[in-house]
């Protein structure tokens, strides 16, 4: 299983977003330039992360993009799921998948399910709070000076 860049950009700037909670309307173009990601491509991601009632959009001069919610409610595979699809290897298993007429019986759709149930355990479990606090913790420690 391989996630698209959607997912990746769309995560990247939902990261970008959950930094500066708080800090007002944050426009796309800031966004994009800090993440390295095109301007035109992310509008597309934002769009579907708004519709999904993941971001907020301000208009105006001094308008842009916040999150619709606190980055501690907001988890990874609420952002992976709006951008790439549902979390499954194999279409047997999607929640509204549909079955073959092997189901029943088929040994491998139980691997397919348990593949399924680890990546959405994981995507679940973080927030975009979790990945600020992580992110804040990789900068203190990659800013020591050591002299000698």
């Amino acid at each position: 299983m391989k996630f698209s860049t959607r997912g990746e950009y769309g995560l990247r700037a939902m990261f970008d977003l959950a930094q500066r909670y708080g800090e007002g309307p944050i426009s796309l173009k800031s966004v994009a330039e800090r993440q390295d990601i095109s301007e035109y491509y992310l509008e597309q991601l934002i769009a579907a992360l708004r519709k999904a009632g993941l971001v907020k959009s301000v208009r105006g001069a001094q308008g842009g993009y916040t999150l619709a919610r606190d980055p501690s409610e907001i988890k990874v595979g609420d952002i992976i799921r709006v951008l790439e699809g549902p979390i499954a290897p194999m279409d047997c298993v999607k929640e509204e998948g549909e079955c073959c007429s092997r189901a029943e019986s088929c040994v491998a759709r139980t691997i397919w399910e348990k593949v399924r149930d680890s990546v959405s355990g994981v995507l679940d479990s973080i927030t975009l709070e979790d990945m600020v606090i992580e992110a804040n913790k990789l900068q203190q420690s990659n800013s020591y000076i050591y002299y000698i």
